[in-house]
């Protein structure tokens, strides 16, 4: 498991960026209910940057739409995010967002979009039918800090309703079971 905002970021952003390097079919439905392999790729391009922007006065303008070339616009956001991470002045200051506790912009991207690109590795990897596991440090890491708020998690909208996996499943599969996710989905 990756140890520290940057270096988390790196490793499961570049885990992503070799899933999207082999996608063939972006239309192909993904385990999201009404997404494809492209809804995954729009939908990370396009709330980080907001949100991003919403509390900092750092961030990017996103020049490459995920609807022209989804590729290249989750290299650039990759890109963005790493340089925020490794600037020190943008990492450590303060990120205020009308919806959180105040943190800095490096706590931030670490506590919310890098588990996101994390979770959406396995619907990508899925939707266009390449071999992919979760790491499983990690994955239990966010499975017990999500179960101890999964109250406030369920009334945002952003997850749907619990699957449910026996407790002695992987954690893998626990943890997509958690988030809304039939860990045996396929296509």
């Amino acid at each position: 498991m990756a140890t520290g905002a940057g270096e988390r970021h790196r490793v499961y952003a570049a885990q992503f960026a070799a899933l999207v390097d082999h996608v063939s079919d972006w239309e192909a439905p993904s385990p999201v209910v009404g997404w494809t392999a492209h809804s995954v790729i729009d939908h990370l391009t396009t709330w980080f940057p907001a949100f991003v922007h919403a509390g900092s006065p750092y961030g990017w303008t996103r020049r490459t739409s995920a609807t022209d070339a989804p590729a290249l616009a989750w290299a650039e956001q990759s890109n963005a995010v790493q340089l925020i991470l490794g600037d020190p002045a943008q990492a450590d200051s303060s990120f205020h967002h009308p919806q959180l506790p105040s943190c800095t912009l490096g706590e931030a991207v670490d506590r919310f979009y890098t588990p996101d690109v994390f979770m959406h590795s396995w619907d990508l990897a899925r939707a266009t039918g390449q071999e992919f596991e979760l790491d499983p440090g990690f994955a239990e890491e966010l499975l017990r800090g999500m179960e101890s708020m999964e109250e406030v998690m369920r009334s945002s909208g952003q997850y749907g309703p619990r699957v449910p996996v026996p407790d002695s499943a992987p954690v893998q599969d626990r943890l997509l079971g958690f988030i809304g996710r039939d860990p045996h989905w396929s296509p």
